[in-house]
């Protein structure tokens, strides 16, 4: 059987833990993790063309893989996220959470 794919998604709030959740992933559940930009110095895309073209670029990610991994540490689950959630959705891609949802 091939290996999932998935593609990463979360709040860059999280970036640091998603590089290392990406590496578990891969390691102990035997995905291939599509990861993101991570943002891990603040830096605001909003507003700015480089927010649309990431935000493109992501979902294409999204477009070539099985199931998106969602990192909702603490609960957390961003307006980007919740889009990215949705996009998965409407494209039949499963949908994994880090933590379990209510």
């Amino acid at each position: 059987m091939d290996a999932k794919v998935v593609t990463i998604c979360g709040s860059m709030r999280y970036a640091k833990e998603m590089m290392q959740i990406s590496e578990e992933l891969e390691l102990k559940r035997g995905y291939v993790v599509i990861q993101c930009i991570y943002n891990t110095d603040g830096k605001k895309y909003e507003g700015d063309n480089n927010f649309a073209i990431l935000d493109r670029l992501h979902r294409k990610k999204i477009d070539i893989s099985d199931a998106i991994y969602v990192v909702n540490i603490n609960g957390y689950i961003g307006e980007n996220t919740k889009n990215e959630i949705e996009y998965a959705k409407q494209n039949n891609k499963e949908i994994i959470y880090h933590e379990s949802i209510d």
